[in-house]
């Protein structure tokens, strides 16, 4: 069996998602793993991979790669990150409706690189994008434009990052405001 084979089967048992595998020339593993939606984990609840999640997967895989006599020098586990790539068609079903960055295999319209939000269609996908700003005649407002496309038209995907900062402003504001209030009181 190779290491792959043998990656795959031990992060599946464990009930995770094997999202990607990488190895260096270095001898370095790198394992991409994710949670598995309804699935309750040993290490907690949450819908992202937590480092108890990795350290448990790192362990079974130290032996498991030992037992399988397979050469390597650094073993890394880690979630997919907030840009998690789309490799397989559960995937893109999974992340439905998020935002995603595409990449074509061959150029469309003079592009291949294109930004928006992933749906379903029959027989496929959809990327739904924001509009261009051209107004076309007779609307209000501009179009917005959608890219019907199959997996076998893909270079690569991945989830494009949404970090919500508004927490952090407001409470660093709630924080600001007070001390305003004294200086402002300390002037008059």
């Amino acid at each position: 069996m190779n290491w792959q084979d043998a990656t795959f089967r031990t992060v599946t048992g464990l009930g995770y998602e094997l999202v990607d595998l990488e190895r260096s020339g270095g001898g370095l593993v790198r394992v991409f793993i994710d949670r598995v939606p309804g699935t309750v984990y040993p290490t907690g609840e949450s819908e992202f991979v937590t480092v108890d999640d990795c350290e448990a997967v790192t362990r079974q895989l130290q032996y498991v790669l030992e037992v399988e006599q397979c050469d390597y020098s650094r073993l890394e586990v880690s979630s997919p990150g907030l840009d998690r790539p789309l490799k397989r068609e559960a995937d893109y079903a999974r992340f439905a409706g998020s935002a995603i960055a595409l990449t074509l295999k061959l150029p469309l319209a003079g592009r291949k690189k294109f930004e928006g939000v992933l749906a379903v269609r029959d027989g496929g996908w959809r990327l739904e994008m924001a509009p261009t700003g051209k107004v076309a005649k007779g609307l209000k407002g501009p179009e917005p434009q959608v890219l019907d496309f199959v997996l076998d038209e893909v270079r690569e995907a991945h989830l494009v990052p949404v970090v919500d900062f508004k927490g952090k402003a407001r409470a660093k504001a709630a924080q600001v405001a007070p001390a305003q209030a004294l200086s402002t009181h300390d002037g008059e």
